[in-house]
C-alpha cells in the first residue's frame, strides 16, 4: 500500500511530466517529482504496472532513442546508487575519525590539565621555600648583627679595665662583673652556634627539597614532551594543543628561573653561614685570650 499518499495516478503523472519534459523518468526522477515522498518499492510496483497497461504496439516496436534513454537511465540510476554507497561508506569512515581524534584530543586535553594543575603545586611549594629562605636569612643578619654588637661590647670593658688599674676594689667588681659578662657571651655563643646548626640543616633540608623539585620539573619536562608527541596525531585540532604545550613550556623555563634563583639564594646563605662561623671563631678566640 502506498505510503505518504502516493497512489498509482500520481505516480503515472508525474512519470509522464518527466516525459514531457524529455527526461529518463527512473525511480528516483519520479519520487523527486512527487516531491520527495513514497517508498521507492511502491513507486517501482506503480512504474511496472503503468508500463504493462501500455499498448502491446508501444511494447514490441519502442523507439531506438527511448530504448537508449532508458538504458543511459538505469545506468545513470545505477551509477548514483553505487556513488550513494561509496559516499555513505566514506561518511562513516570520516565519522569513526573523527570519532577517534576527538577522543585523542580529549585526552591530551584532560592530560594538560593535570600537567597545569601539577605545576601550579610545585609554584607554591617554591614560593613557600623561598619565604622560609628569606626567613632563615634574616635570622641570620641579626644574629650576626648581635654578634658585632657583643664583640664591641667585650672592647669597650677591657678598656674600662685599662683606665681604672689604680681602683683596685671597683676594677676587681668591675672584673667579676667582665667575667659574668663573659659567662653570658659564652651562652649567647652556644646559643649561637646551635642557631647556625639549625639554619645548617634548614639548608640541606631546601637543598633536598630543591633537587626533588628539579627532578619533578624534568619529569614534567618529560610529560609535556608525551604529550607534544600525542598531540601532533590529532591533525586539525593539534594547533591549539601546541600552543597550549609551548605556554606550558614557557611556564616551566619560569620554574626553572625560579629554582636558579632558589639556588642562588641557598649559595649566599651558605656564604654567611660559613662568615657567621668564622667570626665565632674568632670570638671565642678573642674571649679565650681574654679569660
Amino acid at each position: 500500500m502506498a505510503r505518504g499518499g502516493i497512489d498509482k495516478a500520481a505516480v503515472q503523472q508525474a512519470r509522464q511530466a518527466l516525459i514531457a519534459r524529455g527526461e529518463h523518468p527512473s525511480i528516483d526522477a519520479v519520487r523527486i517529482e512527487l516531491g520527495n515522498t513514497g517508498s521507492k518499492t511502491t513507486i517501482h510496483r506503480y512504474m511496472r504496472e503503468l508500463e504493462a497497461l501500455q499498448p502491446l504496439a508501444d511494447k514490441r516496436s519502442p523507439a531506438l532513442s527511448d530504448t537508449l534513454g532508458r538504458f543511459v537511465g538505469q545506468l545513470a540510476e545505477q551509477l548514483r546508487e553505487e556513488a550513494g554507497a561509496r559516499i555513505r561508506d566514506a561518511q562513516a569512515v570520516f565519522d569513526e575519525q573523527r570519532g577517534q581524534l576527538q577522543a585523542q584530543l580529549q585526552l591530551a586535553q584532560q592530560a594538560l590539565a593535570a600537567a597545569h594543575q601539577q605545576q601550579q603545586i610545585q609554584a607554591s611549594a617554591l614560593a613557600a621555600e623561598s619565604e622560609k629562605l628569606e626567613t632563615a636569612l634574616s635570622t641570620l643578619q641579626a644574629e650576626q648583627l648581635r654578634s658585632a654588637s657583643l664583640n664591641q661590647s667585650l672592647g669597650e670593658l677591657r678598656l674600662r679595665l685599662t683606665d681604672k688599674d689604680e681602683q683596685l676594689q671597683q676594677s676587681q667588681g668591675e672584673l667579676r662583673q667582665l667575667q659574668q659578662d663573659a659567662i653570658a657571651r659564652q651562652e649567647e655563643l652556644t646559643h649561637l652556634h646551635r642557631e647556625n646548626e639549625r639554619l645548617l640543616t634548614e639548608y640541606r633540608q631546601a637543598s633536598a627539597q630543591h633537587k626533588q623539585l628539579d627532578e619533578q620539573l624534568e619529569q614534567r619536562d618529560a610529560q609535556v614532551q608525551g604529550l607534544r608527541s600525542i598531540l601532533a596525531q590529532a591533525q586539525g585540532a593539534s594547533e591549539e594543543v601546541r600552543r597550549q604545550l609551548d605556554s606550558e613550556r614557557q611556564a616551566l623555563v619560569g620554574q626553572r628561573d625560579i629554582c636558579a634563583e632558589q639556588m642562588r639564594l641557598i649559595e649566599r646563605l651558605q656564604d654567611r653561614l660559613i662568615l657567621s662561623e668564622a667570626r665565632c671563631a674568632q670570638l671565642e678566640t678573642f674571649q679565650a685570650k681574654g679569660a
